[in-house]
């Protein structure tokens, strides 16, 4: 795979010459694409080797190489349970949901229900728009196989890889749970929450992170089998706590204990050769870390309003890699 960010004149070139491609970019840029094979999604936010990026004019391009096929297909209502079903026997498959669709509460809250989804490599990302955008600008996916846009639905490009290769996807989570924190449970799924169980104790919700002065840039996490899971903090006030991630009843949450300096610990953490590998990285750890200008290692891709890995994740960076069958065996 390759990555770069490029101009639409490059990228429509990369498109009539055939090349499966992953995209991201401003409305302003993916508009103007031709036909092909190809799905993208807006977002203006980059991690690229030169560091972090705002970039309203060219497009963030992963090129599948590796590919022997490509269908991009359309999930929209109730056709989103389906979104398995017209996967290739040997690939993966790339999702893209705008923000705050109907698709992407219901990705959040039932994608793990639904059949075969953990039986190949889904990967991809929530999509999004400047934050100071207005208001009235909705986040877009677009399916180049039609030249359409679209503020509903999940665009999915399902790749076929040759008999040799597989594909590889990793979750990097840079948070934890603070062992000294509160353990939290709330008593319904969703987006939101009005109150929870602090230490088995019923509390407004609201009112107990007010008190507690808790800082919200850091995520709640739930230990699932030793996998971390971020669900992170949206916005507080008396109505109650909204999430971008939907936090789920009767799982303990607790607090993230703080990286540190954000960039350097993520550099650290990161292996691998991430310039030949797909990923893309939570607009909050764009924001809160303040990546703009700071280079993170050798991965690079969009800054994501949510990412997923099967599931949806927050907080987190999703990479994917391609390798050759006979590591498999090997591993």
């Amino acid at each position: 795979m390759k990555n770069s960010l490029m101009s639409v004149a490059q990228v429509t070139d990369l498109i009539q010459s055939g090349a499966v491609l992953l995209l991201a970019g401003s409305r302003a840029a993916l508009s103007q694409l031709p036909k092909g094979q190809w799905i993208g999604g807006t977002t203006v936010y980059f991690v690229t080797q030169e560091g972090g990026c705002v970039d309203h004019d060219n497009i963030f391009v992963t090129q599948i190489e590796d590919a022997t096929a490509a269908r991009a297909v359309l999930y929209a209502g109730e056709d989103l349970r389906n979104l398995t079903m017209n996967r290739f026997d040997n690939g993966l498959s790339m999702i893209l949901i705008p923000a705050f669709s109907q698709a992407h509460f219901d990705f959040a809250l039932h994608a793990s229900s639904y059949a075969g989804v953990f039986d190949q490599p889904l990967m991809g990302w929530i999509t999004g728009k400047h934050i100071d955008g207005p208001e009235t600008e909705k986040p877009l996916v677009y399916d180049g196989a039609t030249g359409t846009a679209h503020s509903e639905g999940a665009v999915v490009l399902h790749v076929e890889l040759g008999q040799d290769q597989y594909a590889d996807l990793d979750i990097l989570n840079l948070f934890e749970q603070d062992e000294d924190a509160d353990v939290l449970v709330f008593h319904d799924d969703g987006f939101s929450a009005t109150r929870a169980l602090v230490n088995g104790r019923d509390v407004d919700f609201a009112a107990y992170v007010e008190e507690q002065g808790i800082d919200i840039q850091l995520p709640l996490v739930a230990n699932y089998a030793g996998a971390m899971i971020n669900v992170s903090f949206q916005s507080v006030d008396t109505s109650g706590v909204s999430f971008y991630a939907p936090v789920v009843a009767g799982v303990e949450y607790r607090l993230a204990r703080s990286p540190g300096a954000y960039a350097e610990a993520f550099a650290k953490r990161a292996s691998g050769d991430g310039a030949n590998e797909l990923s893309c990285n939570c607009i909050l750890n764009f924001l809160y870390g303040e990546l703009e200008g700071k280079k993170t290692g050798t991965f690079t891709g969009p800054a994501t309003f949510g990412e997923i890995a099967y599931i949806l994740l927050n907080q987190t960076m999703v990479r994917l890699s391609l390798q050759a069958q006979e590591q498999a065996a090997v591993a």
